[in-house]
């Protein structure tokens, strides 16, 4: 059995737990951890199938306004096989069950890498997940707040003869990489932050970007919200720019911290 390490000076270079395993041990123990997630998960969908009437009543509520807007039933979600209206509930119960077994399932993967990782390599992985966590759900939240708005905007090319139906796959996938979209898009000054620590961005080159930022946010919150609703463009890039004004300001501090530490690399910017 090895020594506990009585040295409180340990360099963050150093592996986090000194762990010698064989290549059979290491798959052993990554199938155990694997199929603990497979069960959360399996546990999770279970949960989830049981909630999906309200989900499903979330995401069709687009669908509802634009029948009401328009004043009869020729906008609806179709199911068009014997086999569709289960095969939604499932594909719902996937994505939620993932998201409520994420706990079990992030751990297992964190339990398996960590012995791998240097003292510092946690510190940057626990700081990157606790920040980029929140902001993707928050990315998440507000694109469940403007979906109406882009649906009913596209809705709007319809003829008032034509009918429209939404087949249920098809508009599945649109919610899901909308919302997808939208939490990446919030986590993308956390992406930042870790090129600024990788040594690959400075503080300073993110700053210098943010006239294309700006232009960026603007064009995506144009394209993901209606015209009509300057208010809610003008709130997603808002909330953009602040994030990357942010990151950018975090990135000079840790260049700051940088320099101070190791004055010869920055001895050219």
């Amino acid at each position: 059995m090895a020594q506990a390490d009585t040295d409180v000076s340990v360099p963050d270079d150093m592996p986090y737990r000194d762990r010698r395993m064989t290549l059979a041990a290491h798959l052993v123990e990554l199938r155990k951890r694997l199929m603990i997630a497979a069960a959360a998960l399996v546990v999770g969908m279970v949960v989830a199938f049981l909630i999906t009437d309200p989900v499903i009543a979330v995401l069709t509520h687009p669908i509802e306004l634009i029948a009401e807007r328009r004043g009869d039933d020729f906008a609806q979600l179709n199911f068009d096989s014997v086999t569709a209206g289960f095969d939604m509930r499932m594909r719902i119960a996937f994505a939620i069950g993932l998201l409520l077994s994420a706990p079990v399932w992030l751990w297992q993967v964190w339990a398996f890498i960590m012995p791998g990782l240097t003292r510092k390599e946690v510190r940057y992985t626990v700081g990157f997940l606790g920040a980029a966590i929140p902001l993707f759900f928050a990315g998440c939240y507000v694109g469940l707040l403007i979906l109406p708005h882009v649906i009913e905007l596209m809705a709007s090319f319809v003829p008032d003869a034509g009918a429209q139906f939404y087949k249920y796959d098809y508009y599945y996938d649109f919610v899901l990489k909308f919302l997808l979209v939208l939490g990446v898009a919030f986590v993308s000054p956390v992406f930042l932050i870790a090129l600024n620590l990788a040594g690959i961005l400075t503080g300073k080159a993110i700053m210098k970007g943010w006239r294309v930022a700006v232009v960026v946010a603007t064009a995506f919150a144009a394209i993901s919200t209606p015209a009509a609703d300057i208010t809610s463009m003008l709130l997603l890039a808002g909330i953009l720019i602040v994030l990357y004004v942010l990151s950018g300001l975090l990135a000079l501090l840790f260049d700051r911290r940088k320099r101070k530490k190791n004055p010869e690399l920055f001895a050219d910017a």
